[in-house]
């Protein structure tokens, strides 16, 4: 194997720091434990940590956890986002001291964010606190963080000034604070160049990059009748605007019912805007323009749509040299366009063996659409459900193949990727397959795109998202995505593998029988009769021990109880067990640091060199 430059240096700064770091920290056990304890975990993440292990590097396998190396009880990093937990910021996390990177964001925490955080958290590089319910002040105590490389503070309920302090961190090069209650003037900055979506509304900031600060010369009374007048305009704007907003969306939905049979009627109105350029991402694709994706679509012709679901619809594109690509035309979004080219930014440097690449971007008046690359065989929906019925049945081996594939692009994307992304939205019509029929996800990332109101419970009921049988049960109480969810959602597409029958629709069931695929396996588990499930195509082929064992992944998948179902890494590593005969896995790139998150990992071990120099 040849390893790089980067490569080389990260393992140098390893062999270093592993002569020096102690094993079996007693501290970091203890910080996990007050974790633990501290915070409410409604999903049960937390609860899967066992502690009555005492073998070097458990604490390693933990959800959410990283450490320094695999059979060390040293945290590295802790990824603790999106799991719905509630409590106030952990001080315990001060046991955690060699700990370079926090992720709490997309939680429910609250309170104040601890006056004392540099002694907690002292050496952090990265600290992700966004998306939470914290109030009260910055801290100034942050500006001693002084290795921090990325601070989000965004959407939160933080009041008061931003500390001038914090302009000084000279290692600072990625920092938000949007959707606060904050006021007065933005620091100046050593490092990093501040961009408005960065203190985008927050009320009372200004300064660059935002509307220059100004002193109020106006007297109080002007400010009485000025605020009242302000009030009364916006009691009567509130009033009328609900009133159009029910009349206009009344009129939305028939003019979506009646006036637009085509279903491309929204194409049509882009002809004036044919010369705005796709942005793309490789270099190795032909320059393109808006104009060169309608031509190649025949303006969105429904002739050549691929598949629809609740992100929107793909169309098949074929330009002037023969190169055949997908198209994706996105539901409605309330992002501006810098928030969708910084999400499109983001989702363009996610690369996996097992993701439909994404190649660029366009965006149009209120069209946003994303170009990826062409996948040969299509959809895994359409090859085990046909249409028509006149599809070959697929075999086993090749079944199993797409089943691992999918599940190791699903755990890269909720334990390796940065950030981690949850799908939401797992179904078999996600999942596509190239000329190698090699599984590739689709969709990652676009629920972050999506208008909120799109993903209300309501929209599932409405058949907005396609097959309600892929929806985790949990979803209906909480309307909160997890990744256990993910997890549910894929083990229905693991049970339409090995069953052959559809979400919804199960064909072997009783006529009487009005439940969902899932219902039906744990009814015939109930009564013993779960090998009645499999595909007959694939029964008496010498694989049924391979058959069985799968099934029981899946059961397992969709279990009513979140926190008992394994996680996506777990999944993977089952799937790759039953199919090891087979030799189709290739290298896995799961719990490894990703190309794209090199630089900061050894930066993260160059933190730690400099953490035990100081200690």
């Amino acid at each position: 194997m040849v390893l790089n430059s980067q490569s080389l240096i990260g393992i140098s700064i390893w062999l270093l720091l592993s002569c020096s770091l102690s094993y079996g920290t007693v501290q970091d056990i203890a910080c996990l434990k007050s974790i633990q304890t501290s915070l409410e975990d409604p999903f049960g993440y937390l609860s899967s940590w066992n502690f009555k292990n005492n073998t070097e590097g458990y604490i390693c396998k933990f959800t959410g956890v990283e450490c320094w190396h695999p059979d060390e009880n040293k945290v590295l990093n802790l990824r603790l986002s999106d799991m719905g937990l509630e409590g106030e910021f952990p001080s315990g996390l001060a046991n955690c001291s060699s700990m370079t990177g926090l992720d709490l964001s997309r939680n429910k925490l609250f309170g104040t964010i601890p006056e004392n955080i540099s002694k907690i958290v002292g050496f952090l590089t990265t600290l992700d606190l966004s998306s939470n319910n914290f109030s009260g002040k910055i801290p100034v105590n942050l500006a001693n963080v002084t290795y921090l490389n990325s601070l989000k503070l965004d959407h939160n309920q933080l009041t008061g000034q931003i500390p001038a302090q914090l302009g000084q961190l000279n290692r600072l090069k990625s920092f938000s604070v949007a959707n606060n209650l904050l006021s007065g003037p933005i620091p100046s900055f050593v490092k990093y160049t501040p961009s408005q979506e960065d203190f985008a509304n927050n009320q009372g900031l200004c300064g660059k990059p935002l509307r220059s600060c100004q002193s109020n010369s106006k007297g109080p009374h002007t400010g009485v009748i000025a605020g009242a007048a302000v009030g009364g305009v916006t009691f009567a704007a509130i009033v009328v605007g609900i009133g159009m907003f029910f009349y206009f969306r009344r009129m939305a939905v028939k003019k979506k019912k009646d006036d637009d049979p085509e279903g491309n009627k929204w194409a049509k109105s882009l002809k004036g805007s044919k010369g705005i350029k796709v942005s793309m991402f490789e270099k190795s694709i032909t320059k393109m323009r808006l104009s060169d994706l309608m031509k190649a679509t025949n303006s969105f012709s429904k002739n050549n749509i691929i598949g629809s679901g609740r992100t929107g619809t793909m169309y098949k594109a074929v330009l002037e040299d023969g190169t055949q690509l997908m198209v994706k035309r996105l539901q409605d979004s309330q992002h501006s366009e810098k928030e969708f080219a910084a999400e499109m930014a983001t989702l363009g440097s996610v690369k996996h063996h097992n993701l439909v690449p994404l190649l660029g971007f366009c965006m149009a008046k209120a069209e946003r659409l994303l170009v990826y690359r062409d996948m040969a065989n299509g959809i895994l929906y359409d090859h085990l459900h046909p249409a028509d019925d006149s599809g070959k049945d697929m075999e086993w081996s090749l079944r199993l193949k797409i089943a691992i594939g999918a599940a190791r692009g699903f755990a890269w994307l909720h334990h390796t990727c940065n950030p981690r992304i949850i799908h939401r939205n797992i179904s078999s019509k996600c999942i596509l397959l190239d000329a190698d029929f090699e599984p590739k996800i689709s969709d990652f990332g676009l629920a972050r795109l999506m208008n909120p109101i799109d993903t209300h419970l309501s929209t599932f009921v409405n058949g907005e998202f396609g097959d309600l049988g892929y929806v985790a049960p949990e979803y209906a109480r909480t309307l909160v995505a997890t990744p256990k969810g993910d997890v549910y959602s894929f083990g229905t597409v693991l049970l339409e593998l090995v069953t052959g029958e559809k979400p919804t629709h199960v064909s072997k069931a009783p006529e009487n029988f009005k439940g969902n695929l899932v219902e039906w396996i744990t009814q015939l588990s109930t009564s013993g009769q779960l090998q009645d499930a499999i595909d007959k195509s694939l029964v008496g082929k010498g694989v049924d021990n391979e058959l069985f064992q799968f099934l029981k992944v899946a059961c397992n998948c969709v279990l009513p109880a979140p926190k008992e179902r394994p996680t996506m890494f777990e999944v993977y590593q089952f799937l790759r067990a039953i199919g090891e005969r087979y030799h189709f896995t290739i290298e896995d790139e799961i719990l490894m640091p990703s190309d794209i998150g090199n630089a900061d990992y050894i930066e993260e071990l160059i933190v730690a060199q400099e953490v035990k120099e100081n200690n």
